[in-house]
This record gives structure tokens, C-alpha cells and sequence, in this order.
């Protein structure tokens, strides 16, 4: 999946950088994005808020050399993130099928 270009206007607005990276920081999103696909589920970025700031604290780290600290600080978010794309998944059993 490409990064569209208002995803990548609204991480720079973000960081506060400008127009100079841009083929950089389109590779750090996309890699970041892809990166939480794997482990989160399949979220769309353009649609999802919570996952596209995951998926914006991740390119962050990279961005700044620190993405060994990622996992670890945002551990709980990955995790939500996936119980509630596998709990998607699940169809409950009708209650009025149920006897007794």
C-alpha cells in the first residue's frame, strides 16, 4: 500500500518538517504502516485513527533512531489492537439456540 499524500502531510504538520524528505519519510510510513499490519491486523490508515497514530509513533521512532524503544512503549496499543481485530472474527453462537 502506497502512503497517500494528505497521510504524509499530516505526519510532517506533525513533526514539524517540511518538504525535503518526503521520499524518506513516505519509505518510514509505509514500512511502519506494513510493519503493524503484521502485527496488529489488517487496519486501513486512511480510515483508522488509532491505528494511523500507531502507525505515526512508529514512524516517529524510526525517524529519530530509536526503534528498539517502540515495542515496548506502545505494547499495550499493538495488543488492543490485535485482540480487537481477532475478536472481529468471531461469530457468538445465537443464545436462542442454546438448551438446556
Amino acid at each position: 500500500m502506497s502512503i497517500s499524500p494528505e497521510i504524509l502531510q499530516q505526519f510532517k504538520e506533525r513533526m514539524h518538517l517540511g518538504d525535503h524528505e518526503d521520499d524518506n519519510l513516505k519509505r518510514i510510513l509505509s514500512a511502519s504502516n506494513q510493519a503493524l499490519i503484521r502485527s496488529c491486523g489488517n487496519y486501513d490508515i486512511n480510515t483508522e485513527e488509532t491505528f494511523k497514530e500507531l502507525v505515526f509513533e512508529r514512524s516517529r521512532y524510526v525517524y529519530n533512531d530509536a526503534l528498539e524503544y517502540f515495542n515496548t512503549n506502545f505494547l499495550s496499543e499493538i495488543n488492543s489492537l490485535g485482540v480487537a481485530k481477532a475478536l472481529e472474527g468471531i461469530v457468538l453462537e445465537d443464545d436462542t439456540d442454546a438448551t438446556i
